[in-house]
């Protein structure tokens, strides 16, 4: 039996590992996989014949990153934990493809967490009519316009702390890790949506049902750099 020191990108929470964990022992010849989500590593027990590259692949498709190289150039899937903090501050890049699928997962769940609140608040808008009188630009229109958003944040957050308990997280700390989440990242996107739902109503405050894939694609697009940026740079992600 062999044992090898993987340095792992994205993980900030114990769902993070359990998700990493899974992948590894997944790989034929894999015993156990030990992953410390803090310290951004995976101690792997397997047999002789597994190949770095059968770890690497796993850790990618679960959609995880790793360190580019070490400081001497050698392969940084099988390292010392001395080591493993050097590659992970290797200079920033844009280029890190596994970061950009990582993000994109991020972006994806924090899009479907705001846009059930967004679009159900804007939905309940056009049904009741409630604001279909309000004087554009007013002090009541500017109240409802900033409603849509505050409820997209409140569903954002409920969703990502149902996901990180479905990752064997406790409620007290998966409610913690959504609430420490970016923020600006979900403003951002539910600015970008609302502006475009705007753009379609001519500034009424209401849902333009023929707007709904542009919204989602803006809303989509527009943070998703952000969060490749926060987590390449800064190692801060969620799932």
């Amino acid at each position: 039996m062999e044992t090898t020191i993987t340095g792992i990108g994205g993980m900030t929470c114990g769902g993070c590992g359990n998700n990493v964990a899974t992948a590894l022992e997944k790989v034929s010849g894999v015993e156990s996989a030990d992953v410390d989500h803090a310290a951004g590593t995976a101690t792997v027990s397997h047999s002789a014949g597994v190949q770095t590259g059968d770890l690497e692949a796993a850790i990618n498709i679960a959609g995880y990153s790793l360190p580019s190289t070490t400081s001497d150039g050698s392969d940084s899937a099988v390292t010392t934990t001395a080591s493993i903090s050097t590659a992970a501050t290797s200079g920033f890049n844009w280029s890190d493809g596994s970061v950009w699928k990582q993000s994109a997962n991020n972006t994806k769940w924090c899009l479907i967490g705001c846009a059930i609140g967004e679009f159900g608040t804007l939905a309940y808008y056009s049904f009741s009519g409630i604001t279909a009188e309000l004087v554009l630009y007013s002090n009541m229109w500017y109240f409802f316009a900033i409603l849509p958003l505050i409820n997209g944040l409140a569903t954002s957050v409920m969703l990502e702390t149902i996901l990180l308990m479905r990752g064997q997280m406790d409620f007290r700390g998966a409610l913690s890790t959504a609430f420490g989440m970016s923020f600006i990242s979900m403003l951002m996107m539910e600015i970008a949506m609302e502006i475009t739902d705007l753009l379609f109503t001519g500034g009424q405050l209401g849902m333009n049902y023929y707007a709904l894939p542009l919204m989602l694609l803006v809303g989509f697009l527009t943070p998703w750099p952000y969060n490749y940026w926060r987590l390449k740079k800064l190692g801060k992600a969620c799932h």
